[in-house]
C-alpha cells in the first residue's frame, strides 16, 4: 500500500511538471471565475436561467479536452481536484474578507465574494461530477477512432459530445441540489421543478457547446503543437496511457 502511494504522489508530481503551466493557470483560474460570476444571472425565463459563468465555463472544459487528450482522463480529473481546493482555498479567503467589519458600508461586495454555502456545496458537487464524466467519457469516445485518432474528427467528436453530456450533468446536479434541496429550506420555499432544472439544464449545455466550438479549434491546435514538441512523453511512458 505504502509502495502503491508512494508510486501515485510520484505520478501526480510529474504530471504537474509535464502538463504547461499557462494550461493550469488558465483551467483553475477559470473555476475560480465561474464561481464568482455564478452570482450574476444574466438572463431568464420560464425555461432557462443564464449566469455569468457561461462567459468562462467553455475554458474549463476546453482544458480537461486538452488535458485528456494529451495526458489521460485520471491526469485530467488530478487537475480537475487541484482547481477544486484551489476554488475552495479561494473561496474562503473571500468569506473571511466579507466578514471583516468595517466602518464603510461594503455589504454589496461582501455578499458577492461571501458566497452562500449551499451554492458552493453544490456547485463543487456538480463540478467534480461533471469533470469525471467529461473526462472518461471524452477518452473512451477517442478509443473508436483506431485509424486516426489525432486527427480533426477525432478531436471534435470526443470534444463536443463529452463536453455537452458533462455540461448536461453539471448544470442538472447544480439546479437540483440549490433548486430541489436547499432553496425551498432556505430561501423561503422558493424552488424549481424537476422539469425546470431538466429544461434549464439542457438549453445551458447548448449553448455552452456552441461557445466551446467557437474556441475549440484552439485545442486542436495546442495539442497538435504538444505532439510535435513532445510534450507529456515522460509522463504517458512512465503511466502507460
Amino acid at each position: 500500500m505504502k509502495q502503491k502511494l508512494l508510486s501515485a504522489a510520484a505520478d501526480t508530481k510529474l504530471l504537474f511538471r509535464s502538463i504547461p503551466p499557462i494550461v493550469t493557470v488558465l483551467f483553475t483560474l477559470s473555476v475560480v471565475m465561474m464561481n464568482i460570476l455564478a452570482n450574476k444571472t444574466v438572463y431568464q425565463n420560464d425555461w432557462i436561467a443564464i449566469d455569468g459563468g457561461i462567459f468562462v465555463s467553455w475554458l474549463s472544459f476546453l482544458c480537461m479536452d486538452v488535458v485528456t487528450k494529451a495526458f489521460g482522463p485520471k491526469a485530467s480529473t488530478k487537475l480537475s481536484v487541484f482547481a477544486m481546493f484551489i476554488n475552495l482555498f479561494a473561496c474562503l479567503i473571500f468569506y473571511l474578507v466579507s466578514i471583516i467589519p468595517t466602518e464603510e458600508d461594503f455589504s454589496a461586495f461582501n455578499t458577492v465574494i461571501g458566497g452562500t454555502w449551499f451554492i458552493l456545496l453544490s456547485s463543487t458537487v456538480a463540478f467534480l461530477a461533471s469533470a469525471v464524466i467529461n473526462n472518461f467519457l471524452n477518452w473512451g469516445i477517442g478509443k473508436i477512432f483506431v485509424k486516426n485518432p489525432d486527427g480533426k474528427l477525432a478531436y471534435v467528436t470526443r470534444s463536443y459530445v463529452s463536453t455537452f453530456v458533462a455540461q448536461f450533468f453539471d448544470n442538472l446536479i447544480f439546479a437540483m441540489l440549490t433548486f430541489m434541496v436547499f432553496a425551498p429550506i432556505f430561501w423561503d420555499g422558493f424552488h424549481w421543478t424537476f422539469t425546470q432544472c431538466v429544461t434549464c439544464s439542457l438549453l445551458g449545455a447548448v449553448l455552452e457547446l456552441l461557445m466551446e466550438a467557437v474556441f475549440s479549434p484552439f485545442g486542436y491546435m495546442v495539442l497538435k503543437r504538444w505532439k510535435k514538441d513532445g510534450v507529456g512523453e515522460e509522463y504517458r511512458r512512465r503511466v502507460r496511457v
